[in-house]
């Protein structure tokens, strides 16, 4: 069982930017797609990002395409999102998630989760 501890979130200015890290321990990071979903309050969690196992295939939420980049650092143990002109919108809890599946980075079904970082982006 893979362990994501997530870090980097906080409090920022409408237009502003933020990355997110993931660390990842557990077996093999190299083994698993990772992916980016959020909860914002009194609504479900919904996809964000997924990056492919290489790091060669990524996929996004239509809502955050071209403001934000997720990437991962193998040597590392490590997956990144770079939020980029963040609105008020993308306010929430942003957790990262893995799966030894390949096929989640199309059906982001993944099996483990870490315990979020807020983000709060303020008008």
């Amino acid at each position: 069982q893979v362990q994501l501890v997530e870090a980097g979130g906080g409090v920022v200015q409408a237009g502003g930017s933020l990355r997110l890290s993931c660390a990842a321990s557990g077996r093999t990071f190299r083994s698993y797609v990772m992916g980016w979903f959020r909860q914002a309050p009194g609504k479900e969690r919904e996809f964000v990002a997924a990056i492919s196992r290489s790091g060669a295939t990524t996929d996004y939420a239509d809502s955050v395409k071209g403001r934000f980049t997720i990437s991962r650092d193998n040597a590392k143990n490590t997956v990144y999102l770079q939020m980029n002109s963040l609105k008020p919108d993308d306010t929430a809890v942003y957790y990262c998630a893995a799966d030894s599946d390949p096929t989640v980075i199309l059906t982001h079904a993944f099996g483990s989760w870490g315990q979020g970082t807020q983000v709060t982006v303020s008008s």
